[in-house]
């Protein structure tokens, strides 16, 4: 209590598992396997030299970095110092970092080596620090966060005035990523409220494959360590060595995104087979649609296993799908949890029955306090609008049918690009695809679909329209097929709609 009470629930949960879980392992990265305690004194010894250059209350730390022990080092460091806390996007382009950091005020930017060409960049910044050295052809110019660690007093820091407030950005698909602030973070209410519906369990081991910069991985993460399980991680995805890693390390969970969930089955059951998953218990997906092609591919190869969390950066998690809710409806993404209010509004704001499609509005706690340039979203009754529209069925399951401003009407008609690229995902030529509104003549808007070829597959525009036309409304046939090699994705497995190919195609 004095831990949380002096550093709050961020800052000081890598301090209460160090007390109760002491030399059980908390993280294995590339570079090996650090103890709670270790996590602990580490940050002790960041936040300790922080301090004394001034880097605490009032200041702003960016981190530009993968998945490994640096990014936790300088999370937890500076919740400890009272310094606000943004997480980057290591798919920046130059310009995108240094509008950003010049916006949020980063004063300290913690960056990886490979990464040196975008940091030393930011000329808004008053220091910087290397949190991992790697492989590189880069020579970072900057300390790196070891020689401080190494220097660096373990003993428990000062404590700040003021708990640090933490800013994780939007995905930005369509435009510039809002920075999403919080205030204070009310971890344990989300903590529980993913418990309700997740079963993590204290000691185990979890492989956690999405970025920390977002929200799922940040989660992820954080809730496996106040745990006392092991955070299992990487700096890249790559399939086999998910599988790898999952079998040497006993992983009783898995933590990806839709997209890592499709490469880890495309590389076909013999494969998998070969790994002993014998202990794997949950597979936990979210930050993108997930879909019942892939929720039923993943049903049969793992089992009962997969989870499918819904929600937004801003209104944290919205609801849980169970493997019971995934086998009779694979589509859905479950039931509110513990601690969550969902209701369906229409265009005046009243209540939906179930059954109808309304806007999807969110209460619980772990929301956002506002975004960082200003601004709170519209909120009805204290309920926080997710931007998609869904319903509700008789069972009481949550179905999102789309983005409300993806949502385009043809000839009269509403539709939502996501139940196509759904369908179209399952078709058995097609390895990846997206659905988008265009303007039309004729019918005022129609859909364009986009879709990667399976390696060795013929497929025609006039074969994906067949294949749609037999299965869904007339209204939802694409008038127009686009084949590309592959869909531009962010981190978290969303297609990034301003990069698709343009034009009368």
């Amino acid at each position: 209590m004095s831990a949380l009470l002096a550093y709050g629930s961020l800052g000081g949960a890598v301090t209460v598992a160090a007390l109760r879980y002491g030399d059980r392992p908390g993280l294995t990265d590339e570079a090996g396997t650090l103890s709670f305690t270790e996590l602990d004194l580490r940050s002790n010894a960041l936040a300790n030299a922080w301090q004394a250059i001034n880097i605490t209350h009032g200041s702003t730390v960016g981190i530009l970095c993968r998945n490994h022990r640096g990014l936790l080092d300088a999370v937890f460091a500076a919740a400890k110092t009272g310094a606000g806390i943004l997480l980057l996007n290591v798919d920046f382009a130059a310009a995108q970092v240094r509008e950003v950091c010049a916006r949020e005020g980063v004063g300290t930017l913690v960056y990886d080596a490979e990464f040196t060409h975008l940091a030393t960049t930011v000329d808004t910044v008053t220091s910087r620090f290397v949190a991992w050295t790697g492989r590189t052809s880069y020579a970072p110019p900057d300390r790196t966060l070891e020689s401080l660690i190494a220097e660096g007093d373990t003993a428990p820091p000062a404590p700040p005035i003021r708990h640090s407030p933490l800013i994780v950005l939007t995905s930005g698909t369509t435009g510039s990523p809002k920075g999403a602030r919080r205030e204070r973070l009310e971890g344990f209410a989300l903590s529980g409220a993913v418990l309700s519906k997740v079963p993590f369990r204290s000691g185990e081991a979890a492989y956690v494959a999405p970025p920390v910069f977002h929200g799922l991985g940040l989660l992820a993460t954080g809730l496996n360590l106040a745990l006392g399980s092991t955070v299992v991680t990487r700096r890249h995805f790559d399939a086999r060595q998910v599988l790898a890693s999952m079998a040497s390390q006993h992983c009783a969970g898995l933590v990806l995104v839709p997209v890592m969930l499709k490469r880890i089955l495309d590389l076909g059951e013999d494969t998998i087979a070969r790994y002993d998953l014998s202990g794997l218990r949950i597979i936990l997906s979210g930050g993108a649609p997930l879909g019942s092609t892939l929720a039923r591919r993943a049903t049969s190869v793992f089992g009962d296993v997969l989870y499918n969390l819904y929600g937004t950066t801003e209104a944290a998690c919205a609801a849980i799908a169970t493997p019971a809710d995934l086998r009779a409806a694979p589509s859905c993404v479950g039931r509110p949890p513990f601690g969550t209010t969902v209701k369906l509004l229409d265009a005046h704001a009243r209540e939906l029955p179930r059954g109808a499609t309304g806007a999807i509005h969110i209460g619980a706690s772990g929301q956002f306090t506002g975004y960082t340039g200003g601004g709170t979203g519209q909120r009805v009754r204290g309920l926080m609008p997710t931007g998609d529209v869904g319903h509700f069925d008789a069972a009481g399951r949550l179905f999102v049918d789309g983005r409300d401003d993806e949502m385009i009407v043809s000839a009269g008609e509403n539709v939502f690009p996501g139940e196509v690229a759904d369908l179209l995902a399952g078709h058995p030529a097609v390895a990846d695809a997206a659905v988008i509104g265009i303007p039309d003549e004729d019918f005022g808007q129609a859909l364009r679909a986009f879709v990667v070829r399976r390696a060795g597959q013929e497929l025609t525009a006039d074969d994906v329209r067949n294949y749609v036309r037999t299965r869904l409304a007339r209204y939802q046939v694409p008038r127009s097929v686009v084949f590309v090699k592959t869909l531009p994705r962010v981190a978290s497995g969303k297609v990034l709609v301003r990069k698709l190919p343009a034009g009368e195609l």
